[in-house]
């Protein structure tokens, strides 16, 4: 007798039992990763799905997807990135991990997809039409020493906090026009939630930044401003000590033009599908990764 070949279930913001199942899958396979307070904040909306394949009423395979406001040479396009696709251990081997791939890119159609990969299953992406995109590290060497009033932090565990940042998805100016993805609030929301962000500062009412200091390095994560404006007035209320070199997590050629590429971001396995990019080094926003 042939078996019977396991259903997907598409979860969306309303599945709230179902989402709990997804919470309980993620950490199985990604173990430092977690969805229950970014849920808890009521983020989930209907820009993100998980297809599940359940087992006894626990998740058992993933694949989720993302809409994306992707921006690629000055162009708006809408697209896709998949993310949370895994299978748990004792599931493996099973077809399973294909199943969710499956269903989550059909419900992506023609559009393009992107997704940035776990480098122990690097080998299957290719399968499903996906190339990989090297990504890059940019940065400059600049001593800057702390001065001015320090920018504040805001709280992002207060929702009206949360509010105001996905305003920024309608107003906010791409942070690069090369490759790069915008109106991703809720995403970069995920990270602060998973406690994998850097503060979040108000630089001004216009103007908010995620960004910290690490080993005497200013790391400039991303920007949310109506317009690019001049940074460098700016970099000493980010820091309480002196720092002697800035990175940015995406590519800074609106913000700082002088930037140079530092080498290969090797933490970074970027796949896209369906998407024809310019020549020439790039670096996806990190707040923006899935």
């Amino acid at each position: 007798m042939r078996s019977t070949q396991p259903r997907v279930i598409r979860v969306g913001p309303g599945d709230t039992a179902l989402q709990e199942a997804f919470c309980g899958y993620v950490p199985q396979v990604f173990r430092t990763v977690d969805f229950r307070r970014w849920c808890a904040w009521g983020e989930w909306t209907d820009a993100y799905h998980a297809y599940c394949v359940f087992d006894d009423g626990q998740v058992v395979a993933n694949a989720s997807v993302t809409r994306m406001h992707l921006r690629v040479e000055g162009r708006d396009v809408l697209g896709y990135q998949l993310g949370a696709v895994g299978c748990i251990p004792s599931h493996r081997g099973r077809g399973l991990a294909r199943l969710v791939m499956e269903a989550a890119l059909d419900d992506c159609g023609a559009a393009p997809v992107v997704l940035f990969a776990n480098k122990n299953v690097l080998g299957l992406y290719p399968r499903f039409g996906f190339v990989p995109r090297r990504q890059s590290l940019f940065g400059v060497s600049l001593t800057v020493e702390p001065g001015g009033e320090a920018a504040p932090v805001l709280d992002l565990t207060d929702g009206a906090v949360r509010a105001r940042l996905h305003a920024w998805e309608e107003t906010a100016a791409p942070v690069t026009e090369r490759f790069g993805a915008w109106r991703h609030a809720r995403i970069a929301s995920w990270y602060a939630a998973a406690d994998f962000a850097r503060p979040l500062r108000r630089l001004s009412d216009d103007a908010w930044v995620f960004a910290g200091v690490e080993d005497g390095t200013l790391y400039v994560d991303d920007l949310f401003a109506r317009e690019p404006f001049d940074l460098r007035p700016h970099l000493s209320r980010l820091v309480d000590a002196p720092v002697t070199s800035i990175q940015f997590g995406f590519t800074p050629e609106r913000w700082w033009p002088e930037a140079r590429e530092l080498g290969e971001d090797t933490e970074a396995d970027l796949f896209v599908r369906g998407l024809s990019l310019p020549d020439g080094p790039d670096r996806f926003p990190v707040m923006a990764r899935t």
